[in-house]
């Protein structure tokens, strides 16, 4: 066994209170081996990963990683927000009592790294200096040197980050296990991801993938930091953030906000300008994914994103899609991939929707790292990616990304919108004025269930703020919560729901989205600053049709401007009796956010 102390002390870390974590679970979990790990060895590990087969190279300065099968995405039934109050309990957080939990873990992790390295990543989930600190600061322990190297592009790690805290650093203990013999998805399931939340504890057993391993990224930077935000003033959302600047007028504007999965998030926060609109207006991008967001001592609403990386989907993204996403994983940028289709002679990578399907299969190894080649007619057409295959990239790499995207001050928000792929009943865009309205449609955010997954077509599933996986204490508390934290604000932000995936009857798309996005997001804001007036609807103000920048839109989009900017009136009513059944799962829901569902409704019956 290594010499922990004389580890630490070659590493510079001097936090008392991290160096007892260390040595403590250095004993329960065995590791043979003892390393503190900083941005500056990332070098020296990809040399080692390669060395020891654990990476692939991906080209130039790229690199591939391939997961066991059983293991490539997040598993919410085996995810586990715990605590020692039962009131903690809410709809959707899975809450178990923590006296239940931890000792089930303990158990799981003791010697579970025998023989392997323990890495010591200690991270900060939020640009330094900033308010924040001390509930973004974690030490996460790690028996995988692919979570380091991932952990190393999606968060600012250096022991200098957590060695002034004390004890204030949330504890993250990752033991990747014995992945093909944990059951996964059986009832001997051996995998629990578990958040005590009220002992600022992660601990995750049982994978070595994406939110189930940076423990940074989910674990930390969204449910113990909106556990950490409802107790200590602030809201944590998996929120994009992206900033607009108008060049004719020196204005600009931040909006964030929440879209349930598959509803159009990253490739909004990455999106540019229309060409049509590029000399007046430019778009700088924050964050795809989180946001932490509180009231400063102006009374001025700001945020941040906490993440200093992208762990962005690589099925659909192209150079039409997401144009930045592509130039953000050029060769020579450190990209690490993650189960997409691979070529073992010429380090090429592919997935589905990254454009033409390469058609000589020579070297062609799918996410299972099967050759393609080999494949029975059965099986010609399965996907060479997994659906959910990714890729990592640093926010530095991005390259319309903001110049203060490191300030620790964060910057101001003038809009929160939620959007939700709804084929109906949605607009383009309607402006809410009022807050319990706005806190009311969050709430009330969906996306449509396909008939195939819910057998409800048509009808939504609901994702409150797109937090629905997220949650770590109860709905109503969360509402109330909303309500606190944006209602001290004066800075007048405005909400705002969206929709781009309205369809015609014959099934096509009435909007042409991506960049063109950008033009409701200047309208909101011209809304918000009384330079528009917009229309009244029962359900929030739409655009007028001439309101809209409309240079640059084809004829066939022009032509169905009209249907996008409509209500269904009848789609709505039939709505509000659905929001109403999912709202009553919430005991004690703030009686405003009642008030604003009957004053919606009443307006829809009246109108």
């Amino acid at each position: 066994m290594t010499d922990v102390e004389n580890v630490l002390d070659q590493a510079g870390l001097t936090n008392a209170d991290v160096r007892e974590y260390v040595k403590e679970w250095a004993a329960i979990t065995g590791a043979s081996r003892i390393e503190v790990v900083s941005a500056a060895d990332d070098a020296r590990l990809i040399a080692a990963a390669l060395e020891a087969g654990e990476l692939l190279p991906a080209g130039e300065g790229s690199y591939y990683s391939r997961s066991y099968f059983k293991d490539t995405a997040r598993a919410e039934e085996r995810t586990i927000v715990a605590t020692s109050d039962e009131r903690d309990k809410g709809t959707y957080n899975n809450w178990r009592p923590s006296a239940e939990m931890k000792p089930k873990l303990i158990e799981l992790m003791t010697g579970a790294s025998e023989g392997k390295t323990m890495y010591v990543i200690p991270y900060l989930m939020a640009p330094a200096g900033g308010p924040l600190d001390k509930f973004a600061a974690g030490v996460e322990l790690t028996d995988n040197v692919n979570v380091v190297l991932q952990m190393i592009r999606m968060a600012r790690v250096g022991v200098d980050y957590i060695n002034h805290l004390g004890n204030d650093f949330v504890r993250a203990v990752h033991v990747t296990g014995d992945l093909p013999n944990l059951g996964q998805g059986t009832p001997d399931d051996k995998r629990y991801f578990v958040t005590v939340a009220d002992e600022r504890t992660i601990l995750h057993f049982g994978s070595s993938y994406g939110g189930n391993a940076l423990l940074g990224k989910i674990a930390h930077g969204l449910r113990q930091g909106s556990y950490d935000g409802w107790k200590n003033g602030f809201l944590v959302e998996q929120f994009m953030l992206l900033g607009i600047s108008d060049k004719e007028t020196g204005k600009k504007y931040n909006i964030c906000g929440g879209f349930p999965s598959a509803s159009g998030k990253t490739n909004l926060a990455m999106t540019l300008s229309p060409d049509a609109l590029g000399d007046r207006y430019h778009v700088e991008f924050y964050g795809d994914d989180i946001a932490w967001i509180w009231v400063d001592e102006n009374g001025v609403l700001r945020g941040f994103n906490p993440e200093n990386g992208v762990f962005g989907v690589a099925k659909d993204t192209n150079e039409h899609t997401n144009p930045t996403a592509i130039e953000s994983i050029k060769p020579g940028l450190g990209v690490i991939y993650t189960n997409v289709a691979y070529n073992e002679k010429t380090q090429e990578v592919w997935w589905e929707g990254r454009g033409d399907k390469p058609t000589d299969l020579d070297g062609w190894l799918d996410w299972k790292g099967e050759k393609i080649a080999d494949r029975s007619a059965d099986e010609a057409d399965d996907n060479w990616a997994h659906p959910n295959s990714r890729f990592t990239t640093t926010l530095a790499n991005v390259p319309n990304v903001a110049p203060d995207y490191d300030d620790a001050a964060g910057v101001e928000i003038h809009g929160i919108i939620f959007g939700g792929r709804t084929r109906d009943r949605e607009p383009l865009i309607r402006a809410i004025n009022d807050l319990a309205e706005g806190v009311y449609d969050g709430l009330t955010l969906g996306a449509e269930a396909t008939f195939a997954a819910d057998g409800l077509e048509g009808v939504l599933r609901y994702d409150p703020m797109s937090m629905r996986p997220f949650m770590s204490y109860p709905e109503a508390d969360y509402g109330q919560h909303w309500l606190n934290v944006v209602g001290k604000a004066t800075n007048n932000p405005i909400f705002a729901h969206v929709n781009w995936f309205q369809r015609g009857e014959d099934g096509r798309f009435l909007w042409p989205g991506y960049r063109e996005n950008l033009r409701p997001l200047v309208w909101l804001m011209q809304y918000r600053n009384g330079e528009v007036s917009g229309v009244e609807t029962p359900v929030g103000v739409i655009p007028a049709r001439d309101e809209l920048l409309l240079d640059g839109l084809d004829e066939q989009t022009l032509a169905d401007l009209d249907t996008v900017l409509t209500i269904d009136k009848d789609r709505w009513i039939q709505e509000m009796g659905y929001r109403e059944k999912h709202l009553a799962q919430f005991t004690g829901l703030p009686e405003e956010i009642w008030e604003a569902h009957r004053r919606v409704a009443k307006a829809l019956e009246e109108d």
